[in-house]
């Protein structure tokens, strides 16, 4: 199985993320908690921006309009890496 490499920017902080793992649920494994709620991509909580790489959406129509879409943000608890991934969030802390 593939794993990539997700870096929290503001943070300076790494962890693994396996191909088809939420990046939620692999920043939990890691010790990290990225603000969440629903689990589910609608209610917004752990919204972030990517700021480079490529990430998947688990869930058809995730709670993002198309321009944020467009401007690479995503929803941790349901997108996925594929590759490795750089992420802006001001809501992460160390579990």
């Amino acid at each position: 199985m593939k794993i990539y490499s997700v870096t929290l920017i503001r943070q300076g902080w790494r962890f693994d993320v396996q191909a088809g793992q939420s990046i939620l649920l692999a920043a939990q494994e890691a010790g990290i908690r990225i603000n969440s709620s629903c689990r589910n991509g609608s209610c917004r909580t752990c919204f972030c921006q990517l700021q480079q790489g490529v990430a998947r959406h688990l869930i058809e129509w995730p709670s993002l309009s198309r321009e944020e879409k467009d401007d690479a943000y995503i929803l941790p608890c349901v997108a996925t890496a594929e590759s490795d991934l750089v992420i802006l969030t001001d809501y992460a802390f160390k579990l």
